[in-house]
């Protein structure tokens, strides 16, 4: 019976973002594709069989029982009625505020780790389900294949994208969803497209305009990376990207950054590392 696993937590980055209304509930409707990468956290999960939820080395400002791995992993436990526990450890890459969903991939792999190694059997559906209360971007880590997506994120339908590699920049400044969001400037009303559009090349972000007009910082990074290749907001974090055809291009504009832009390059890929690690097809 395996006791441990190492497990990847792959980030995210959305290729377009249109709003395309407010709901009843506060949320928003939107349409999204979702680009999955070859690189983010990893976490490794221990069975611990006195059915304790431990995260070792917990998010400073997070209070340890809000951490969205100890949620995921406590909601999966009542879920399934195990009676086993885990001690979790986090080696974070990906920041917090930036757009291309690390608290959410955590979460994912929580649930998908603990559901291997506890045995629950709980199908993929069940776990995004589940996923969904979490966050609105778990759904698509946990069902672990690029994909367009509508609702608040949840509705998910699997497609294949060029793998493209991408330089992910992150300027000195931390977004919060919930203000954007909330702001009265927002744009709420895009017309929705087909996924037929989305690969004709319509690639716009509804939130870009009003991000670079509250965070210069970020208006500054696009305006760098836009001398390579097109640049655009992820999400509504702080986080921008450019795709290249090939690694080697993408290292050399990476190289040259600004040294106060963080960040990564990475291969999109449509299967998640996360299900290619547990062999979920």
């Amino acid at each position: 019976m395996t006791t441990t696993l190492t497990l990847p937590c792959p980030a995210k980055i959305n290729l377009f973002l249109r709003i395309t209304g407010r709901r009843a509930d506060g949320y928003h409707n939107l349409q999204t594709v979702f680009q999955l990468l070859d690189y983010g956290d990893t976490l490794t999960l221990t069975l611990r069989d006195d059915g304790d939820i431990r995260l070792e080395n917990a998010l400073p400002g997070v209070a340890h029982d809000d951490n969205l791995i100890v949620r995921a992993a406590k909601m999966l436990q009542e879920k399934s009625g195990s009676t086993l526990g885990a001690t979790l450890q986090l080696e974070k890459r990906l920041p917090m505020g930036g757009g291309i969903g690390g608290g959410s991939s955590d979460a994912a792999t929580t649930l998908l780790g603990l559901n291997h190694l506890w045995q629950c059997e709980l199908p993929l559906e069940q776990l995004a389900e589940l996923g969904a209360t979490l966050g609105a971007d778990v759904p698509v880590f946990v069902q672990g294949h690029s994909a367009w997506a509508e609702g608040v994120g949840e509705q998910l339908q699997a497609i294949e994208i060029p793998e493209q590699y991408y330089v992910v920049l992150r300027p000195p400044c931390e977004i919060a969803t919930r203000e954007i969001f909330l702001h009265e400037q927002l744009t709420r009303n895009d017309p929705p497209i087909k996924i037929a559009a989305f690969l004709g090349g319509h690639l716009e972000n509804s939130c870009e305009k009003l991000v670079r007009k509250l965070y210069p910082e970020v208006d500054k990074a696009l305006i760098w990376l836009n001398q390579f290749a097109s640049a655009k907001l992820t999400g509504t974090g702080s986080c921008i990207f450019a795709g290249f055809e090939n690694k080697r291009q993408a290292e050399q504009v990476f190289a040259q950054r600004p040294e106060q832009y963080s960040g990564f390059v990475a291969k999109g890929v449509n299967l998640s590392p996360l299900h290619r690690a547990l062999a979920i097809v």
